[in-house]
C-alpha cells in the first residue's frame, strides 16, 4: 500500500506545487497587507488637513452627487484622527444601456475635513504599481488572476480545487512520512551536518511533519474560503443545522446589473442602531456596506481599531434589506450551533487573526513554510526522475551489449 501512496502523493504534488508555492509567498506577504498597503500608499490612508472630520455618510452622500455613475458600497462611519476615508464603490445602472456604468476604479480616498478626492485605484487590477502591489498579491493569492467565466469565479472554483487536492495530499504525506513504528524518529529529524540531498528530503518530510496541524488548518479553511458555499457549507450541513444569512438564501444578481435600494443608509443605520441596542450591543456602528447583488445593507459592529476584526472570531454585522428596510439576518461570532460557529471560524484560523498579533506571525511563517514544502519535493521528484532516467539508460545500454554478445 505504502508505493501507492508515495506514488499518490508525487503527483498530487506535483499538481499543486506551484500554486502552492505561489499562494504560501503571497499569503506570507499579505498577513501584513493592511500594514504595507498603507506604507505604500498614504494618500490612499492618511490626512494631515487640520480642523473636525466631516460626518462620513454626509461626504459618501456629496460624493455620490458628484459622480452619478457610483455608488458607495462600502464605508467607514468613524474615521481615526489623520487618517483618510477610504471608501468602496461600485458602478450603478445605465438607462441608456441597461448595464453598469464603466468605472476604472473601486475605491476612493477623500480627506474626511475637506471632503476632496485624494487617490482612488481599482482594488484587484492586474498592476504592480504601488497603488495596486498589496491588492494585486491579495487576489493572486486565491484567484492567480484567471478572469471570471460561464457566469463563474473561475479563479476562485481553479485554488479551490488546489485546496481540496492539498487536504487530501496532506494526509497521504502524513501517513507515508511514518513507515514504521521502529524508525518513527527520523519523521521529526534534520540531517543538518550531511546537507545536500538528506536535508531537501528532511526539510519535506520532518519539516511537513511538525507543523502538519496548521498545515492542515490552512488547507481545510482555503476550501471554505473558496468553495464555502459549493462544498463546506454542504458538507458541515450533514452534521449540523445551518443559520441562514442573505447570501445563502438569496440569489445574487449579475454584477452588471445593479439594483438600486429604496432604503437610505440613514434609515438602515437607524434600525441596525436600534437593534443593536435591543440586543444590548456596547460598540458603535462602525462600517456599512451595500450589496447590490444581493439588495441587502450589512452594518458591523466595531470601535474604529478594530476594524479589521483581530482576535476571536470578528465583529458582528447585522443585515437590512435594502428594499424593505426589513431585518435579514445576523452574524455573530460565537453564536448559533456548532456548524455555524465552524464557519465563522475560517477566516480568522486562515489569517491568524483569531490570535491577534501572535496569529498573524504564524500566518506569515507558514506561508514561507508552504512556499519551501513546494520547493523541496520538486527538488526530490527532479532528483529521482533523473535517478531514474540514468538507470533506464544503464539498462537499454546492457541490453544492448547483451545482444551484441549473442549475435
Amino acid at each position: 500500500m505504502r508505493p501507492t501512496l508515495a506514488l499518490l502523493h508525487r503527483y498530487l504534488g506535483l499538481f499543486i506545487a506551484v500554486f502552492l508555492f505561489i499562494s504560501g509567498l503571497t499569503g506570507a506577504v499579505i498577513s501584513w497587507d493592511h500594514e504595507l498597503d498603507e506604507a505604500l500608499n498614504p494618500q490612499l490612508f492618511k490626512n494631515s488637513t487640520p480642523g473636525p472630520a466631516q460626518d462620513p455618510l454626509r461626504l459618501a452622500n456629496a460624493l455620490e452627487k458628484s459622480d452619478h455613475r457610483l455608488r458607495v458600497s462600502w464605508m467607514p462611519l468613524q474615521v481615526e484622527p489623520g487618517h483618510a476615508l477610504l471608501m468602496s464603490v461600485e458602478p450603478r445602472l445605465d438607462p441608456a444601456t441597461g448595464k453598469a456604468y464603466p468605472l476604472d476604479f473601486n475605491q476612493i480616498a477623500l480627506d474626511p475635513v475637506t471632503g476632496a478626492i485624494q487617490g482612488q485605484r481599482f482594488w484587484g487590477a492586474v498592476s504592480l504599481s504601488r497603488e495596486n502591489l498589496l491588492p494585486f498579491l491579495y487576489k493572486l493569492h486565491y484567484t492567480l488572476h484567471i478572469p471570471d467565466g460561464f457566469g463563474l469565479e473561475l479563479g476562485m472554483i481553479f485554488m479551490g480545487i488546489i485546496a481540496v487536492t492539498w487536504v487530501l495530499d496532506s494526509f497521504v504525506a502524513l501517513w507515508i512520512s511514518f513507515p514504521s513504528r521502529r524508525v518513527w524518529k527520523k519523521s521529526f529529524a534534520f540531517r543538518w551536518r550531511k546537507g545536500g540531498q538528506a536535508l531537501n528530503y528532511d526539510a519535506h518530510r520532518s519539516g511537513g511533519v511538525w507543523v502538519w496541524p496548521v498545515l492542515i488548518v490552512i488547507a481545510v479553511t482555503s476550501v471554505s474560503l473558496n468553495l464555502g458555499q459549493e462544498v463546506m457549507r454542504p458538507v458541515v450541513s450533514v452534521f449540523s443545522d445551518l443559520q441562514e444569512t442573505p447570501f445563502t438564501s438569496r440569489k445574487p444578481r449579475p454584477f452588471d446589473e445593479p439594483q438600486d435600494p429604496l432604503v437610505s443608509r440613514e434609515q438602515i443605520l437607524a434600525t441596525a442602531r436600534t437593534e443593536a441596542a435591543a440586543r444590548g450591543w456596547s460598540d458603535p456602528a462602525g462600517g456599512i456596506f451595500f450589496s447590490s447583488m444581493f439588495s441587502v445593507y450589512g452594518v458591523g459592529f466595531y470601535t474604529p481599531e478594530n476594524d479589521h476584526g483581530d482576535g476571536g472570531l470578528g465583529n458582528p454585522w447585522l443585515y437590512v434589506d435594502s428594499q424593505t428596510g426589513a431585518g435579514a439576518g445576523n452574524t455573530i461570532p460565537g453564536t448559533g450551533s456548532a456548524g455555524d460557529i465552524f464557519l465563522q471560524a475560517q477566516f480568522p484560523l486562515h489569517s491568524g487573526r483569531i490570535l491577534g498579533l501572535p496569529g498573524r506571525i504564524l500566518i506569515s511563517f507558514m506561508g514561507a513554510v508552504v512556499a519551501m514544502l513546494s520547493v523541496t519535493g520538486l527538488v526530490i521528484w527532479a532528483r529521482k526522475r533523473r535517478t531514474r532516467y540514468r538507470l533506464a539508460q544503464r539498462q537499454q545500454a546492457l541490453a544492448g551489449n547483451g545482444d551484441a554478445v549473442a549475435e
